[in-house]
This record gives structure tokens, sequence and C-alpha cells, in this order.
């Protein structure tokens, strides 16, 4: 069974880092196509109702800890629950994800390797050697791709699709959309899997 899947994420999210690789192993098996939708929860959250990690209760930041420590395991994935460089800006990232989008390069991987740079490898992704670094390590004129994402027009592009997200009614993410239904969090990928006619 084939069908689409929007997917909006942010590379500072650990729950998009958890989710992606089996987002893609799925739409895989079910011959659907992945629409990769890069956003900044800088735009999303205040929109929305979210906070940001830090004013949040200490009761929704130790069970978010424990959670992270939970999935992880469950999944079989390494990830580091207090990275070095978090929370940090993911608009520089989400612009580069958008810019290589349009070129139509391989964005799952792109931003695969973007997110295990802040949950495994303890790489700044605010910085822009770092993410001229990634890019080139995956085979792309990193200099160029970034010198791209700084410009107006990708910032632009950056932000319809934060708008894109809003009207699509995220408001966290990883959000999945499959012919209008929604899902958050990675811990729905099995209703994504059902939806798709995976399992």
């Amino acid at each position: 069974m084939s069908g689409t899947v929007t997917y909006y994420y942010s590379h500072v999210s650990p729950w998009s880092f958890l989710g992606h690789r089996r987002l893609i192993a799925m739409a895989a098996d079910a011959g659907a196509t992945v629409l990769f939708r890069p956003v900044s929860v800088a735009e999303i959250f205040p929109k929305t109702g979210g906070l940001p990690l830090a004013k949040r209760p200490p009761e929704r930041r130790a069970y978010r800890m424990a959670e992270l420590k939970r999935w992880p395991e469950r999944l079989g994935l390494s990830l580091n629950v207090e990275p070095k460089y978090f929370p940090a800006d993911d608009r520089p990232a989400g612009r580069l994800a958008a810019v290589a989008l349009a070129h139509g390069l391989d964005v799952g991987a792109l931003s695969e390797r973007i997110m295990s740079g802040v949950w495994q490898r303890e790489e700044n992704i605010a910085d822009r050697a770092t993410l001229v670094a990634i890019a080139t390590e995956l085979g792309h004129d990193g200099e160029a791709l970034v010198t791209e994402s700084e410009s107006m027009e990708a910032d632009n592009r950056l932000a319809a699709l934060c708008e894109e997200a809003l009207a699509a009614g995220c408001f966290g993410v990883p959000w999945y959309d499959v012919a209008g239904e929604p899902f958050w969090g990675q811990d729905r990928l099995d209703f994504v899997a059902q939806r798709l006619g995976v399992v």
C-alpha cells in the first residue's frame, strides 16, 4: 500500500531523532513517500502553547528525562540524554535542510546526520563550520550549501515550512500527517504504520 507521510521535525528534538530512521524504513516498506518538512520549535512553540525546556515545570522535565532513558534502550539506539550543545538554535540546521530540499538532495540522510551530531556526537549544530563539515561529509558542497542557507530566501523557505506545519495543526515534533490524519510523537509511529498498511 502506497501513500505519503508529511513529516515535520526539528534537528534539536531527541524525539525526532528517535523516530527518524524508523519512519524512513517504515515508508520504504509501505512504498510510501516521506515529505520532509524541517521546522523550528522557536516558531512552533510560542504560537501553540509550547514551552522551551528551561521554562517547563520540574515534574515535566523529570518525566522527559525518564523517557529519554527509556526509549533509546527500547530501540537499541545510543543517545546522550544531556548533550553538551543543547539547547541549540535549530534554525541554521533547518535552513540548511530547507535548501537541500529545494535542490532535491537526500534530506533524510542529511537530517539524520545533523540530529546525530546533537544526540550522539557532541557537535554544535548551530555552528556554521559544523554544518559545513556535516554536509561535506555526505558528499555535498558544504560551503556552498551553508552559504545559500544563510540567505533571506532560505530564511523565507524555513518560515514557509513552519507556517505549513502550523496550518496542519502541528504543535510539537515530530509530527506526522497521513492523508490529513495527524500523529504527534515518535511513540505514535505504530499508528502511522497501521495507517500506511504496514501492519
